[in-house]
C-alpha cells in the first residue's frame, strides 16, 4: 500500500484544517487562550487599585501626631517669656514668691505686671556672692540679682525695681 502524495501547496504534516474563514488573526480576534493584543500606540491600562479604608488605627495615629505637635508648639510659645530670653532694658514680672525659683517672665514695660527692669545680663555661672559683686561692677544701682543655670545656658540678671 502506498500513500498518495499531498496536494500541491499544502503542508503534509499539518494537524488538521484551519477553522472555516481562514486565518483566525485576519479577523482581528486572537483565538481563545491567546493574550489580547494592545491597540497600536497605547499601553494596556492596569486595573484600578482598591481604595484604602480609613481605620481606627489610622485616625488614632493622626490624632496622636497632632496632639504632640500642639504640645511642643505650646511649650515653645510659653517658654519665650522666660528669664533666659530677657535682654537689657526688658521689664520682668515675678510669677511667685519663692526665693529659690521666682519664675521670672518678660513682660511689656507698659503692662501693670512690670515689677523689675533688667540692667545687665551676664553669661556664665555665678554663686550668690560672686553674682552681687559682678552686678555691682556692671550695674551700679542694681537691687536684685537672679542667676539661672543647668538649662544649657548659665547667666546672671541684674535687676532693679521698675517704676513708671
Amino acid at each position: 500500500m502506498t500513500t498518495p502524495p499531498p496536494p500541491q501547496g499544502q503542508n503534509p504534516y499539518a494537524q488538521g484544517q484551519p477553522p472555516q474563514g481562514g486565518n483566525p488573526f485576519a479577523q482581528g480576534q486572537p483565538p481563545q487562550g491567546y493574550p489580547q493584543q494592545p491597540t497600536a500606540g497605547y499601553a494596556p491600562v492596569p486595573p484600578a487599585q482598591p481604595k484604602r479604608k480609613i481605620t481606627f488605627k489610622l485616625v488614632k495615629n493622626v490624632v496622636t501626631v497632632v496632639v504632640v505637635a500642639v504640645a511642643v508648639i505650646g511649650g515653645y510659645i510659653a517658654s519665650r517669656d522666660d528669664a533666659n530670653t530677657a535682654a537689657v532694658g526688658d521689664c520682668m514680672h515675678r510669677g511667685n514668691s519663692s526665693s529659690t525659683n521666682p519664675d521670672l517672665e518678660v513682660v511689656e514695660c507698659s503692662s501693670s505686671q512690670a515689677q523689675y527692669i533688667v540692667l545687665a545680663k551676664i553669661e556664665g555661672s555665678f554663686t550668690s556672692a560672686t553674682a552681687d559683686s559682678k552686678c555691682s561692677a556692671e550695674a551700679k544701682d542694681f537691687q536684685y540679682s537672679y542667676t539661672e543655670s543647668g538649662d544649657g545656658s548659665d547667666f546672671l540678671l541684674c535687676l532693679k525695681d521698675y517704676s513708671k
